[in-house]
C-alpha cells in the first residue's frame, strides 16, 4: 500500500485519466469500494473535508478520511481558506492515511463554503489561492491537485486562473465546465475547458455533464484533456466506469440487468452498515433514489425505498421488486 502511495504520479499514470469526482455525502468509502469492485480503472477523489476540522482533530471528519485498500489510488479533497491551516491538514492526512494525493477544493459553489471565502470563492482571490497551493506543496510529498470552475461569474476567468495555479506548483487541475453563478444549472462548457488546457502544460481533467460512457469519450475528444472525472453520472450507475473501459477497448457496452442492480445495492448497503453501523441503512436511502431512477415500474416502490429502516426490510423489498419488475 505504501509503495503505491510513493509511486503515484499524475504524469506517469496511464492516460486517459478516468476518475470518480468528489461529492459531499456521496463519495464515502463504501461507495468508492463499490465503484472499484466493478472497474479498477478509476482514480478515486474522496468527498471533501474541512481543513479546520482536521486540524482540530474532529473525530467525525477524521473518520471520513479513512481509506480502505480496495479504493486506491485515492485523492483526498480538502477545503479551507487559510494557507497554514490547509498545509497542516494536508500534512496530518498524509502522515495518518497516506492517500495518493491531496486535492484542493476551489470549485464548490455552495453558499456555506463561499461565504467563508472557501471553495469557488478562491477563484476571486488568485493571490490567496496561490499561497494555499504553495503552502501545501512545501510540506507534503504527495501530488497536489486543484478542483476549480470555469469562473465565479464569467466563464473565461479560468483561462488565467489555471496559469496562476500552475505557477504556484499545482500538479493537476480539474475544471468543472460551469461558473459558480451557474451552480449546476445550464450546460457545461467543454470548449472553455479545452481553451484552458492550452494555456498550461500540466495535466487537466474535464468535469461536467458526463453522464454516460459515450459522453465520456465525447468529452475527452472535445476538451482534448488528459482525462475526465465523473460526478452525478456515477450515482446509481457505478457501471459507467466499466462501460468506459469497454468503449476505450473497442468493445460493445454490456447492459446492466435488474438482477445485477439489486445485487450491487445489497453489496453497497452492507458496506455502508459496516462503515456506519445500523444508522447506515438510513444514510443509504439517498443512494436508492439514484439506483432505481428511470427503471421502468420502480416508481411504485419509491416511497417504500425512501422509508426503509432495516436491512431485512430492504432485502424483502428488493426481492419483491425483482419478482414484480422482472416479469
Amino acid at each position: 500500500m505504501y509503495a503505491l502511495w510513493v509511486m503515484f504520479s499524475w504524469n506517469t499514470h496511464s492516460k486517459p485519466l478516468i476518475a470518480l469526482a468528489p461529492m459531499a455525502d456521496m463519495t464515502d468509502s463504501s461507495f468508492c469500494r463499490v465503484v472499484k469492485s466493478l472497474s479498477t480503472t478509476p482514480i478515486i477523489f474522496r468527498e471533501m473535508v474541512s481543513s479546520e476540522a482536521i486540524v482540530r482533530e474532529n473525530e467525525k471528519t477524521w473518520k471520513m478520511t479513512k481509506i480502505h485498500s480496495q479504493e486506491r489510488p485515492v485523492i483526498q479533497q480538502i477545503f479551507g481558506g487559510d494557507p497554514m491551516v490547509m498545509a497542516r491538514a494536508a500534512t496530518l492526512i498524509e502522515e495518518n492515511n497516506h492517500p495518493e494525493g491531496i486535492d484542493i477544493n476551489m470549485g464548490c459553489p455552495v453558499h456555506k463554503l463561499t461565504q467563508n471565502f472557501n471553495g469557488a470563492a478562491l477563484m476571486k482571490e488568485p493571490e490567496k489561492a496561490s499561497k494555499i497551493v504553495k503552502a501545501i506543496k512545501q510540506v507534503i510529498s504527495l501530488p497536489v491537485s486543484v478542483k476549480i470552475r470555469t469562473g465565479w461569474s464569467q466563464e473565461t476567468e479560468c483561462l488565467e486562473f489555471v496559469r496562476v495555479l500552475e505557477e504556484a506548483g499545482a500538479d493537476l487541475i480539474t475544471i468543472h465546465g460551469r461558473t459558480k453563478t451557474q451552480g449546476y444549472s445550464g450546460k457545461a462548457n467543454w470548449d472553455i475547458i479545452r481553451q484552458a488546457k492550452k494555456n498550461v502544460s500540466l495535466p487537466i481533467i474535464a468535469n461536467g455533464d458526463i453522464t454516460s460512457a459515450e459522453l465520456a469519450l465525447q468529452a475527452l475528444q472535445e476538451t482534448e484533456c488528459d482525462g475526465i472525472t465523473i460526478a452525478r453520472g456515477a450515482l446509481g450507475n457505478p457501471w459507467i466506469f466499466l462501460q468506459i473501459d469497454e468503449l476505450l477497448s473497442g468493445k460493445p457496452l454490456t447492459p446492466v440487468t435488474l438482477e445485477q442492480r439489486v445485487h450491487l445495492v445489497q453489496k453497497h448497503v452492507r458496506l455502508q452498515i459496516e462503515n456506519q453501523g445500523e444508522h447506515g441503512i438510513i444514510t443509504f436511502r439517498k443512494h436508492l433514489t439514484w439506483y432505481f431512477k428511470g427503471i421502468p415500474g420502480a416508481k411504485q416502490f419509491r416511497e417504500r425505498l425512501h422509508t426503509i429502516t432495516s436491512l431485512t426490510n430492504l432485502d424483502d423489498l428488493l426481492k419483491e421488486m425483482l419478482n414484480t419488475l422482472a416479469n
